[in-house]
């Protein structure tokens, strides 16, 4: 019987395909890539048609000599790569590496099911040498940028943890126009005006007042809302017309990649880079019992909706079973893909595999992340075979005078796709709603009368930051990069420090826009979005075989190249051009300060270097740097005497001791200090048991403390216990004083860290402590307290380290033998010991 061997790229996949083959196929795992391009060098050998020099990738020697071995033991060879380009060259490699005798074909499938896998195996492809050609033509084009750009980016900004992406480049771009538009937007003013309006059977409902004379209505300002509302309130109000119209929502399409990583950021909080490692983990399959990993979605990089007859049918049987018939529209709905260049008609939409798996089900196999998005996924498949919802929208037109005021409502009529698929709540608490409910049965005669006016106060609002999701959809639209690439552009410019998250905003950095201004200035072209989307389209060509690889890289290559020599050559004029002047002087010499760069980060230096080498941290602002000496506090260092300061530091004002270095007293801010200086420390009634100074009461930013007042040479401190009634050192409350059992003197009452106890006055010969409060105890109690000295009980022992006698006391353990010459001779003995 002919054996067969299958290469995929995963364990994971491994196991589920395996239980769909029988007994004459080997399944094997490449765990990925085998070949890459070399690390430590350039790696393209431009003369010789920018073919790329290929090596194996470290650690990767065992798994290829595994694959040769199963390769010489079967008939035919099978690699089921992933079916995008990525796939497709992995495939190549290894059929490259693996070289047999045999024939190698290439195994195509969409979803990981028992039915896809064995039509694969029976329907087999050879090696798609145009998509191996685009996925190589990206990789030598991302290595010239990546390998020409950088180092350059690394003299300019002594930093060579940098990098300039081709696709990277241009998404950074976006990122910074954007934040320069939110820095330079003007908030505008404007008001709106609401009334409330009452109906004979006192159904009140809200208007909106849109329109004055026909014109739409612009109100500046609070005085102009004022005489709006002081000029029509004393005006009859009147319904001028109704119209009601039936408004449908058809469902949305299916996901494709970018639109999952949207809607997972959106409705899940999870990052492009999340969402694409759990569905792979959902493609590949999950343990589901019994059954042993299961393909749960289909392949989840795609820019296709299509969706196969399959499972057309089987969804369309669902809804009918379900829903019922009313839910399912009378013929299946189709999406017009969005996606650019070429779309293979293979590939499908991102669905559940099987109708049968509802979310819920698979519950207990499923991590908390796998199940949200497995049921995210499901949802929006089922509804977008559903029929559209149904509303009815009612307008109202009120006048009063020349003014114009809309009331709208709208009531679902039917749910349609919404029975499944929720909206996602609105999460700007900013927003107006204008929406209201229209009293039933209101008509054209129905009076109404104004009940108030409600005016409020708004302000334009800049174009928001991209999130996350919102740069995917934009990178989608734009056409810079490709499903398989968004979620590693956004983890470049995060993980290279060019932006940041915040709020789930992106925010470019000041070194993202240095690295932006510096590749705007010299390499236009890479961070020309135009540009960066026709290269996509071409590498598109490549694939489908309308242009040849080496075209498309030397077209590319040859002006690129020209552009690099002209930088280098004009490095220190471009240098100039991304200089940056801090927004204050040099305190020293006065000249400007510039922003500058090294591996460690951003830095303020002083233009004058080397005369002058005065420097800041990045954080430091004009009101810290300014030229003029610091505030005065009003008080003096409790430290050293000497006058603090308001100083500002990367987190806000805080108070400094004028006398640093030597003395690096600090302070939180509080404004009410430089109104009065602050009373000198209050004494705390009681003197520090290290030293003899009086303790003081002082207050850190926990809270009041006891600190002793011979600091710095003695650092003793206490928390701090409220109004004590006896101060450490004194004698107990009790009714009959404490008297130590093991030396004979008075206990006394102290302070610790975690309150009050009783200690030996004899400290420190006699180390012995009690918790406080000790118990009062009655005559006849005594016998066996331990709050008065009692002698211990003597015994015919003697101690075998000093030869004293040997006594019996009394621990927290029970009784004990001690030797009488405590504390000289601290020897202890349990009693049911022989001596």
């Amino acid at each position: 019987m002919e054996k067969s061997l299958i290469i995929v790229e995963s364990p994971s996949k491994a196991k589920t395909i395996t239980k769909y083959l029988g007994a004459n196929f080997i399944v094997k795992a490449s765990i990925g890539h085998i070949w890459n391009l070399p690390e430590d060098r350039f790696g393209v050998d431009i003369k010789n048609g920018f073919a790329p020099q290929y090596e194996i990738i470290p650690g990767k020697k065992k798994t290829i000599t595994e694959l040769k071995k199963a390769a010489k033991e079967v008939d035919t060879i099978y690699i089921a790569t992933d079916p995008d380009r990525e796939g497709e060259a992995i495939a190549w490699h290894i059929a490259q590496e693996i070289g047999t005798q045999h024939p190698i074909y290439r195994a195509m499938f969409y979803e990981i099911t028992q039915n896809a896998v064995q039509k694969a195996i029976q329907n087999p492809v050879t090696i798609d040498n145009q998509k191996v050609s685009a996925q190589q033509a990206r990789r030598v084009l991302d290595r010239i940028v990546g390998y020409t750009v950088s180092p350059i980016i690394w003299k300019v900004l002594s930093n060579k943890k940098l990098s300039a992406g081709r696709v990277q480049s241009a998404a950074l771009r976006l990122v910074c126009e954007r934040e320069e538009k939110v820095r330079a937007f003007v908030p505008e003013e404007y008001w709106t005006i609401h009334v409330i309006l009452d109906t004979p059977k006192h159904q009140q409902f809200k208007a909106l007042l849109v329109k004055c004379n026909g014109k739409t209505i612009k109100i500046p300002n609070e005085t102009t809302a004022y005489e709006i509302i002081q000029d029509y309130k004393d005006k009859p109000f009147s319904i001028d017309k109704i119209a009601v119209t039936k408004v449908s929502r058809k469902p949305l399409p299916p996901f494709i990649t970018s639109t999952l990583q949207q809607e997972a950021s959106s409705r899940l909080g999870f990052t492009p880079a999340r969402t694409m490692l759990i569905a792979q983990q959902l493609y590949e399959g999950v343990a589901l019992g019994a059954e042993g990993h299961t393909g749960l979605i289909t392949y989840m990089r795609t820019d296709s909706t299509r969706i196969s007859t399959e499972a057309i049918a089987a969804v369309r049987e669902y809804i009918e079973n379900t829903y019922g018939s009313e839910y399912l529209p009378p013929k299946p709905v189709e999406f017009i893909s969005k996606s650019k260049g070429k779309v293979q008609g293979a590939h499908e939409c991102i669905r559940p595999t099987y109708l049968t798996r509802k979310p819920d089900s698979l519950k207990k196999y499923l991590t908390t992340e796998q199940h949200k998005l497995y049921s995210l996924i499901w949802n929006r498949f089922i509804a977008c075979q559903m029929k559209p919802a149904l509303f009815e929208q009612t307008t109202v037109t009120i006048t009063a005078g020349s003014y114009e005021f809309h009331a709208t409502g709208s009531v679902p009529l039917f749910q349609g796709f919404l029975k499944i698929w929720e909206d996602t709540p609105k999460t700007d608490q900013d927003e107006e709603d204008d929406a209201t409910t229209i009293p039933p049965g209101l008509t054209r005669q129905t009076p109404i009368t104004l009940i108030s006016s409600d005016q409020k106060q708004h302000f334009t609002k800049p174009p928001a930051r991209y999130s996350e999701s919102t740069l995917v959809k934009e990178l989608e639209q734009l056409g810079i990069g490709r499903p398989s690439t968004f979620a590693y552009i956004i983890s470049t410019l995060l993980d290279r420090h060019y932006a940041t998250v915040n709020k789930k905003r992106l925010y470019a950095t000041k070194l993202g826009e240095t690295v932006n201004k510096f590749l705007m200035n010299g390499f236009p072209n890479i961070v020309d979005i135009g540009f960066t989307a026709q290269m996509e389209t071409e590498l598109d060509q490549i694939e489908s075989g309308a242009k040849a690889y080496l075209t498309v890289v030397k077209d590319f290559y040859e002006p690129f190249n020209k552009n690099l020599s002209d930088v280098e050559k004009n490095l220190n004029q471009i240098r100039k051009t991304i200089t940056e002047k801090a927004p204050f002087p040099c305190e020293i010499c006065g000249k400007d300060m510039i922003l500058k760069w090294s591996s460690k980060g951003g830095f303020y230096a002083c233009s004058g270097y080397p005369d002058c080498k005065n420097t800041k941290p990045l954080s430091e602002t004009a009101e810290s740097a300014q030229k003029t000496p610091p505030e005065k506090a009003g008080f003096t260092c409790e430290k050293c005497g000497k006058d603090m300061l308001i100083r500002i530091g990367k987190h806000g004002k805080f108070y400094a001791c004028s006398g640093y270095p030597q003395c690096k007293n600090i302070k939180s801010f509080t404004p009410e200090y430089t109104e009065a200086p602050p009373e000198p420390p209050e004494k705390a009634g009681f003197t520090c048991d290290k030293c003899g100074n009086d303790m003081l009461i002082r207050i850190g930013k926990h809270g009041k403390f006891y600190a002793c007042s011979g600091y710095p040479k003695c650092k003793n401190t206490k928390p701090f216990r409220g109004e004590i009634e006896s101060k450490p050192g004194e004698k107990t409350e009790t009714a009959e004083p404490l008297i130590c059992e093991k030396c004979g003197m008075e206990m006394v009452l102290r302070y610790g860290k975690h309150g009050k106890f009783y200690a030996c006055s004899g400290y420190p010969e006699c180390k012995n402590t009690k918790p406080y409060p000790a118990k009062t105890l009655s005559p006849a109690e005594k016998t066996s307290s331990t709050q008065e000295k009692i002698p211990p009980e003597p015994t015919e022992l003697t101690c075998d380290k000093c030869g004293k006698p040997m006594v019996i006391r009394s621990g927290k353990f029970g009784s004990f033998y001690a030797c009488s010459g405590y504390p000289e001779c601290k020897n202890t003995v349990k009693i049911n010991k022989e001596l």
